[in-house]
């Protein structure tokens, strides 16, 4: 049994060994501004940008075949600041100005049958087999892969609701109708 047990050491230190040289004298190098811009990246690998992920969408940007708003959950803040770090021009007129896009499930037409949550590259719906789904909507980022997969249509995208951390008060349009104010009567 000891036998066993210091051949199986010896073996583990051995290939251990072996692929720690394997990996320094394989080693491919990136471009490191390649790395550097795909850590920015929201990451999800999402597919709405028309490339299959994020390490290709910014291969394509770097070399000029797209523009810095291919992302649509980066938004504006993503694209300004890959145009920073690329010390381009960025259009931010092609960004939409819209609310994020979340998926909603309507519980009463779903029947559990967890397709939709297979394909949500952010793991944002919840539920388990033959139960109701719902998402997340923190964790949602509007890619309708979801919408895709469901069998019953009990999905939709729309715009992210209103919550305590997202509203805000309404700017007036006309600053006409805003009152003048009063001034103090002095006797």
């Amino acid at each position: 049994m000891i036998e066993a047990i210091a051949t199986m050491f010896v073996m583990g230190i051995g290939f251990g060994t072996l692929l720690g040289i394997a990996s320094k004298r394989f080693q491919v190098e990136t471009n490191p501004i390649l790395d550097e811009l795909e850590e920015i990246m929201p990451g999800t690998n999402c597919g709405q940008c028309g490339y299959p992920g994020c390490r290709a969408a910014i291969e394509a940007v770097i070399e000029g075949q797209a523009p810095v708003t291919l992302c649509p959950p980066g938004g504006a803040e993503l694209a300004t600041e890959l145009a920073e770090r690329l010390r381009i021009e960025a259009n931010l007129g092609e960004v939409s100005a819209r609310n994020p896009l979340v998926a909603f499930i309507f519980e009463d037409q779903c029947v559990g049958c967890t397709k939709c949550f297979k394909r949500c590259p952010t793991d944002a719906i919840v539920g388990a087999s033959r139960q109701m789904h719902t998402v997340i909507n923190d964790a949602c980022i509007g890619c309708k892969a979801c919408v895709d997969a469901c069998p019953t249509n009990a999905i939709i995208v729309r715009a992210l609701p209103d919550s305590l951390q997202t509203w805000h008060w309404p700017k007036p349009s006309d600053v006409s109708l805003v009152p003048e104010p009063k001034q103090a009567v002095m006797s």
